[in-house]
């Protein structure tokens, strides 16, 4: 999710203090979500969504960090 979270917010050109406020959420949390430090409920997994204008399993659906390829 962490880097999901990231990823969007960029695309999104949201700072986290934008997003922590438009979420209702603190900015040390959205950063420490960010860092996988902490692992968001599914509560504030939608608020996170919501914030983002994404749905929920955007955030948490599996990503290749360095995907292979062909030659």
């Amino acid at each position: 999710m962490a880097i999901n979270l990231r990823r969007i917010r960029h695309v999104k050109k949201m700072t986290q203090e934008e997003l922590a406020d438009s979420a209702g959420l603190s900015v040390r949390y959205i950063g420490a979500i960010e860092r996988a430090d902490v692992s968001a409920s599914v509560t504030v997994l939608g608020r996170i969504a919501e914030a983002l204008g994404v749905e929920a399993t955007d955030l948490i659906k599996r990503t290749a960090v360095h995907p292979h390829r062909a030659r």
